[in-house]
């Protein structure tokens, strides 16, 4: 019946599916019910789970809405004379075939690039790496993700010999007795998680959390460390010395399961606690207190996200804070772990199946030989036609600039917000011959193509994803195909017929591509090869590492052994990080990003939403009150920000939420309000990680 209880249902379509936002992966009930008068009434029932134990969050309650939006692309449009015409697929098929040919004939084959997105299913993302490979054969591809989990990954890798987003399971969370979390707003990013941390202080654990702003997170913990932004591993330098000075490490763990921790020992007298303090803007008080309730602890997790992985150290601030974990010895057991809260809703899949512009699927590295002839026997080529490495997401925008790169093909990105430096960004693909974007709206970057291509949304998309936990999840899609739009998976399969390469893409079904995923996955280190769909429905997600159908998944990591060779994790000396920009009379302040509770990445979903949209209508700087007069702004007035590199104009929110020498501005929403406008491209030398989470800037009212 109609919210009036009027109409009378006669059609009804229960679709199965889940949330196509975070990381969670919750699953839901999404029912359309057609009345007589031909209205549709929508309905969204939370479905009990694994992870999210049967929540939602405004998110997911809300994500049909974009899914049914009238902006929704349903056809392929070209764009002539400045204006986007509809085309049949056919058409747009012959012209990807005929750019495409005579960009590679003229410039050489790494003359196309590719740029995914986190979000593709685990099928997307492993056709994409094979479609870059194998029906273009160009090395340059990389994605979105590169922006969210390579300082974790890296750091996970280098430290533990593997990278999962969490060692262990989330129900370990609620027994556990101090937690931390580094950098990780979860309250207003994941919400359906935050019952594991309250029932957790029900239960006595000490919540700390490190972050320059008072977030919804923030206000639960037991203590705040209100850090300066980017001095993450100068704040864990200081709890690893009074760690060892209070007798707090574990000399069995260490001596068993690590190496490197003399050296690490000698690091740490080179810099005293008070001078530490100081570079943080945290207390020696706080700090030891930090440090001495986490190491005291008998059981202990700890938590990073973006705002320590952000940075152009942040591959060695989550090193820093893997020390402290394994120090300490509170990994490899029952209530203990680390876990890298991902963010994108295949932000861990994403980055297991290739399209890294360094991997191959199962987490194999591109330039290893042995990685190399396993994926070309699997895909039926010869290894020296396998591209080599290409370069980082950021880098491949460089690349278009030098006119290296002549032509991309963007699917589930949006790069012109994304990337960090954003003006430069946009001139660059101003300049290609030839731009494809797959798209389900007409985003910032869909603006700029020459060629979009209608994508289906999740509700009509079946495929897996991968939750933060290394949960391998399937998602139903229920829901027909609206106008002539095509799954991701379709799209990549009939441009590589075109481009004369059937016989390697001879999928009619997305499963089919699970199974082929499977085999090219064995035996490396996300090993997929013992999971199957059906295995998956029987039993609601299956962890990696899961080599043999008769096995279960690997619930819990490095309970024996660590995964390098010698089966030991791996301490490292991190310095204090220098920020790449300080603060001067030209930019005297500095500014950070994040989330909001209602958006979502650039906002391409999410602000077409109208529930969610309505929350945030636009975009917004948080400021001190004592750094508003200080510079003139008053709350609710337009402001202007300008840095280096660009500025954007956003409504002024003055709190006492952040620090005095610091302004926070979320990252989703474009054009004039795009905050990657300011913020600085220098990478990670480690992972190429951008420094979104640090930046100088001016503020001034907005005339």
């Amino acid at each position: 019946m109609s919210a009036a209880g009027q109409s009378v249902s006669t059609e009804r379509l229960v679709m199965n599916t889940q949330c196509p936002f975070c990381s969670v992966q919750c699953k839901m009930q999404v029912t359309e019910e057609k009345t007589a008068g031909g209205r549709s009434l929508w309905s969204v029932e939370p479905v009990p789970n694994q992870a999210s134990q049967g929540r939602l969050c405004i998110k997911g309650m809300n994500a049909h809405q974009h899914a049914l939006h009238r902006e929704r692309l349903l056809y392929p449009h070209v764009k002539r004379n400045g204006s986007f015409v509809r085309v049949s697929w056919e058409e747009a098929f012959k012209l990807i075939h005929k750019q495409f040919t005579s960009i590679q004939a003229a410039n050489g084959k790494d003359a196309i690039g590719v740029y995914g997105g986190g979000s593709l299913t685990n099928e997307s993302a492993y056709l994409l790496g094979k479609f870059a490979r194998v029906a273009l054969g160009t090395r340059y591809i990389d994605y979105n993700g590169r922006f969210c989990m390579s300082s974790a990954a890296s750091a996970g890798i280098k430290t533990f010999g593997i990278d999962r987003g969490l060692t262990n399971p989330l129900s370990d969370i609620p027994y556990t007795r101090c937690i931390i979390l580094a950098g990780t707003n979860i309250a207003e990013c994941q919400p359906t998680l935050m019952p594991y941390f309250t029932e957790a202080q029900k239960n006595g654990a000490y919540l700390i959390v490190i972050d320059p702003r008072n977030t919804a997170t923030a206000n639960m913990a037991d203590l705040h460390l209100r850090v300066k932004p980017g001095m993450d591993a100068a704040l864990v330098n200081g709890m690893l010395k009074v760690i060892m000075e209070e007798g707090l490490a574990d000399p069995a763990f260490i001596g068993d399961r690590t190496r490197g921790f003399e050296a690490l020992k000698t690091h740490l007298k080179s810099s005293s606690l008070e001078e530490l303090a100081k570079l943080t803007g945290i207390s020696e008080q706080d700090i030891r207190i930090a440090a001495v309730k986490y190491g005291a602890s008998e059981t202990g997790m700890l938590f990073t996200a973006r705002g320590v992985e952000q940075h152009t150290d942040g591959h060695l601030a989550v090193r820093n804070y893997l020390n402290l974990v394994l120090a300490t010895g509170k990994i490899g057991r029952e209530y203990c772990g680390y876990g890298a809260i991902t963010g994108q809703g295949n932000g861990q899949g994403g980055r297991e199946h290739g399209q890294k512009a360094d991997q191959l699927p199962g987490y194999r590295m591109i330039e290893n030989e042995q990685d190399r002839a396993h994926i070309a026997g699997v895909w039926g080529i010869d290894q020296a036609d396998l591209p080599r490495k290409g370069v980082s997401a950021y880098e491949m925008m460089e690349k278009i600039h030098e006119q290296q790169i002549r032509s991309l093909f963007v699917m589930g990105s949006n790069p012109i917000v994304s990337n960090p430096n954003a003006d430069f960004v946009e001139q660059g693909l101003r300049k290609l011959d030839f731009l494809v974007v797959a798209d389900m709206f007409l985003s910032e970057t869909a603006r700029m193509a020459d060629l979009i291509l209608p994508v289906s949304s999740y509700l009509e998309n079946e495929g897996t994803l991968t939750n933060l936990e290394g949960r391998v999840l399937l998602r139903p899609a229920d829901r027909p195909l609206p106008g002539e739009v095509l799954h991701d998976w379709q799209i990549l399969t009939r441009i590589a017929h075109s481009m004369g390469k059937p016989e390697y893409f001879p999928y009619e079904s997305v499963e089919q591509i699970f199974d082929e995923l499977r085999v090219a996955s064995k035996g490396g280190a996300a090993d997929y090869y013992g999971i199957s769909y059906d295995r998956i429905r029987e039993e609601e997600g299956v962890y990696w590492p899961c080599p043999e159908a008769r096995q279960p998944g690997q619930v819990r990591l490095f309970e024996e052994r660590f995964a390098h060779p010698d089966g030991k994790a791996e301490f490292v000396c991190v310095p204090a990080h220098d920020l790449p920009e300080e603060v001067n009379t030209e930019f005297p302040l500095y500014m950070t990003t994040g989330r909001v509770l209602a958006h979502y990445l650039s906002g391409v979903q999410s602000r077409r939403s109208a529930s969610l949209a309505a929350r945030n209508v636009e975009s917004f700087v948080e400021i001190h009150p004592n750094t508003a007069g200080r510079y003139k702004v008053r709350d609710g007035e337009l402001v202007l920000l300008e840095s280096r590199r660009g500025s954007a104009v956003v409504r002024c929110k003055v709190t006492e939420h952040i620090r005095e020498d610091t302004l926070f501005v979320p990252m989703h929403w474009g054009d004039t309000q795009n905050v990657n406008r300011l913020t600085n491209q220098a990478l990670d030398p480690f992972c190429q990680m951008p420094g979104f989470k640090v930046c100088t800037v001016r503020i001034q009212a907005y005339v």
